[in-house]
């Protein structure tokens, strides 16, 4: 059973003072000039997954500029157990030196944090941002990496942002000479643990979609082969994670004064990075044309909506921004079939209505106007 938003509501985001929206197809495709919030409003959508949204945005940030900088998100959908209704969002500031905090809803009663929305929803994107992905820095990977395992695992980024917690605290302990080492002591067991159980997730996720990418090997989209680059996630499938932190204990011990030389921490899962290989090449990503790279990460992003209806039992709600554009019409028309055999339901963003003429499964299109939005015929 595919997972669906049913009708979307924005008050005050980005360029939305108030926009709605019926969604009764399982392709929408939003239609419309630059910069008239096309992404805007799938970034809405991504507000209801964990962590940060698809441009990774702080809270303040996406509030409407002529706001009083509240902001709110909910949807209709019809998730894993059922129709249920989701809200997220910011309350107005008290002043501005007021913390923001963002507050979620599950069926109008409070829910802890936006993990919680994973029982009913799971979405997954691609955006243009991730066009240089296997070419850029090990840390996009690694950002990556981890969005896939949080697709998994709700509760992952919470992980992730308390290992990097964790090091600036030891990082701070080692600036100062006079730290008594027992502190250090306990930082670095605290570390240890959390760096085991991201550097599990992490190798779980991509044994798992690893089994996924394995069985596209006819499809228009070229596999890949992925592994992760870390000695720690190296030990994770044959050893206790009671030793594995032994050891990484045993290592930041042996190296804080290193670590304190170079005013960071030098060793660890958070320098760890996804090795993304053409598989029929046989060749890095990075290495293949910008055409094959983007064939590559639609492929890659499509085994990992795979991997989650085979751990669900319901397809992800895909987010598509832009991705037709640099298609050519075979590819098009492969993708279209992608997700039809999928079942998921995709909102996809283009400039030019035409290319949606290949939709093989019903489709609806929307056309965006600076912030309002205006269903039309396809």
């Amino acid at each position: 059973m595919p997972a669906s938003i049913r009708r979307l509501n924005l008050h005050n985001f980005r360029n939305y003072h108030a926009a709605s929206l019926e969604a009764d197809a399982p392709t929408i495709a939003l239609v419309g000039p630059n910069g008239a919030g096309k992404t805007n409003l799938i970034e809405a959508i991504s507000f209801l997954a964990p962590g940060r949204g698809l441009r990774r945005a702080a809270l303040n940030e996406v509030a409407f500029s002529e706001g009083d900088g509240s902001w709110a998100v909910a949807a209709e959908i019809e998730g894993a157990l059922g129709l249920a209704t989701l809200g997220t969002g910011i309350e107005r500031p008290a002043d501005d030196d007021a913390a923001i905090q963002r507050r979620c809803r599950i069926d109008r009663e409070p829910a802890p944090s936006a993990a919680a929305f994973a029982d009913h929803l799971r979405v997954v994107w691609l955006v243009p941002a991730m066009d240089t992905l296997f070419a850029g820095a090990p840390s996009e990977r690694r950002r990556f990496l981890d969005r896939l395992a949080l697709a998994v695992d709700a509760e992952h980024t919470s992980r992730v942002n308390a290992l990097e917690r964790s090091l600036r605290s030891r990082n701070r302990l080692l600036e100062d000479a006079r730290t008594d080492s027992h502190w250090l002591d306990a930082v670095e067991h605290e570390t240890a643990e959390l760096a085991v159980a991201v550097a599990g997730l992490r190798v779980e996720t991509v044994r798992r979609l690893d089994g996924v990418l394995a069985k596209r090997k006819d499809s228009p989209f070229p596999p890949v082969e992925i592994a992760i680059d870390g000695w720690l996630e190296t030990l994770v499938p044959q050893n206790p994670a009671g030793e594995i932190e032994e050891r990484y204990r045993t290592v930041l011990r042996d190296n804080r004064g290193r670590d304190a030389a170079a005013g960071r921490t030098l060793d660890g899962p958070h320098l760890t990075d996804l090795k993304v290989v053409y598989a029929a090449k046989s060749i890095p990503a990075a290495e293949a044309s910008t055409g094959e790279q983007k064939a590559l990460l639609i492929g890659l992003v499509l085994a990992h909506a795979r991997l989650l209806r085979e751990m669900t039992g319901a397809a992800p709600v895909l987010l598509l921004d832009e991705v037709l554009a640099h298609l050519d019409p075979a590819r098009r028309t492969a993708l279209y079939g992608e997700l039809t055999e999928l079942g998921a339901q995709a909102w996809m963003t283009g400039a030019d209505p035409a290319v949606f003429r290949e939709v093989q499964s019903p489709a609806e299109i929307v056309e965006v106007r600076s912030g309002t939005l205006v269903r039309q015929q396809l």
